[in-house]
């Protein structure tokens, strides 16, 4: 049974004021609770029209600075950019306050069977994906979590018919307790946010959190094929449900004779030729098995998962064609925020590639990256707090034709004038955005932007 008055007269500080935070900040005024907010921004950097509404409804904050008494609130929730182990979190805990995050905040309060999606990298094409399907086999479906679109602002109008597709982070996966998919899936593990996590084991740990709750009637869909995800798959307690691109499997979904197929205990059902799929490269062939093993375990004919993968186009940001000017395609895969993901991207395209790169250093290693140029990357236009970490790192594997831009724009120019026909522009950062812009949408909208300005 959810909790609907879970916060009713209960005192709540919400850390971090963005999309999560203002979610809960509404719900939590809304179901009757005493809320303070707090943010790393000044006052100052508040939108006045916010920071008049927040005073309006009698709503306390500590924009730039911390309560001094943690012990007065009986739950703290965390967004999910914030650290988990800040001095005045830590407090709270010391206090005997609870600090969970939205997602989980969302799932007590919340109706509707949930199916929660993880991995380094795919989850959103992926999430997207299930989400189509659902959406035609005719499911009340929302597709929501770290895809942009808080779980908070849906879950509390969910029927007990809904599905909440969920795309989930390691971020938001420190903050579950009780948290409980139907269907969980960990596509892939490779290093990232260690600026965070500080060791790839943390990582591992907290992708490994979406199943802990699951129970033996439920399913846990895992990549066959990445020996660190089927490595997590040991102490999961749901049913583990794997796909392969690379072998033919027992049971699960994989690839026979250029074939997507789902086996389980009682039948071999054929879903489509891999040949079908509009999305490139084989990391979304992985995707589309991916989903179609969520979906088909979920209980969707496999006629919709067929229908909808013959059709689904992929997702913005993501290896997203976005212009051609005199034989020169340009391509936005902004979402390409770690070194892995931008490995995928390169591999997909088989043209000469001028790559833009660079951004917010997450401590990621670039060797693997740069070691990936050879015979595909031409050149390598940088930018960002990474700019020169992934120069050096290109030159010590050979690797030269490198150039340092100070903005997108200036990407975008020495792109173009390094570019003959029949090459290809590919934005794929290989780090995330923040040294520069507020999210990978804005910096793709920046990139689509200079091209556009070149098409005129």
């Amino acid at each position: 049974m959810k909790k609907k008055n879970y916060l009713k007269n209960k005192r709540i500080l919400v850390v971090g004021f963005g999309k999560s935070g203002a979610a809960v900040l509404k719900v939590a005024v809304d179901h009757g609770a005493k809320v303070h907010i707090q943010d790393s921004k000044s006052r100052e950097e508040i939108d006045p029209d916010i920071m008049e509404m927040l005073v309006q409804s009698g709503i306390r904050s500590f924009f730039g600075c911390t309560p001094e008494d943690m012990g007065e609130y009986d739950l703290v929730v965390l967004s999910p950019g914030v650290p988990t182990d800040l001095p005045f979190i830590n407090d709270a805990r010391a206090c005997g306050v609870e600090v969970i995050g939205e997602l989980e905040l969302a799932y007590r309060m919340g109706s509707g069977k949930f199916v929660g999606i993880t991995g380094t990298n795919g989850k959103t094409t992926t999430t997207t994906l299930v989400g189509e399907i659902f959406k035609r086999a005719g499911r009340k479906t929302s597709v929501v979590g770290n895809i942009g679109i808080p779980v908070m602002s849906t879950a509390l109008d969910a029927g007990d018919d809904s599905w909440l597709v969920t795309e989930v982070s390691s971020f938001q996966l420190e903050t579950i307790e009780e948290f409980r998919p139907e269907v969980s899936a960990i596509l892939n593990l490779t290093p990232d946010h260690l600026d965070r996590h500080k060791t790839f084991e943390n990582y591992a740990r907290a992708k490994a959190r979406i199943y802990m709750r699951q129970s033996s009637d439920q399913y846990c869909v895992i990549n066959y094929d990445d020996r660190e995800t089927r490595a997590l798959a040991k102490d999961c307690p749901a049913r583990v449900v794997p796909f392969s691109r690379q072998e033919v499997l027992g049971f699960g979904a994989f690839v026979e004779d250029g074939v997507i197929v789902i086996r389980d205990d009682e039948k071999k059902t054929y879903i489509c030729d891999a040949s079908v799929l509009k999305i490139p490269g084989s990391h979304n062939l992985e995707n589309a098995l991916a989903a179609s093993a969520i979906a088909y375990f979920a209980g969707v004919d496999p006629d919709d998962i067929t229908e909808t993968l013959k059709v689904f186009a992929g997702v913005e940001h993501r290896i997203e064609p976005c212009g051609e000017i005199n034989g020169v395609r340009f391509f936005n895969d902004s979402k390409g925020t770690n070194p892995d993901a931008a490995i995928k991207a390169i591999e997909a395209l088989r043209e000469n590639i001028i790559l833009i790169a660079g951004g917010y250093d997450k401590k990621a290693d670039f060797n693997k990256f740069v070691e990936r140029f050879d015979g595909k990357v031409k050149e390598a236009v940088l930018l960002g707090e990474t700019a020169e970490k992934i120069r050096t790192t290109a030159e010590e594997h050979g690797f030269g034709n490198t150039h340092i831009c100070a903005n997108m724009a200036e990407c975008v120019d020495k792109a173009w004038q390094l570019a003959q026909p029949g090459d290809v522009i590919l934005l794929s950062p290989a780090c995330a955005s923040w040294d520069m812009y507020r999210s990978f949408e804005q910096r793709g909208e920046d990139f689509k932007g200079c091209v556009q300005r070149l098409q005129r």
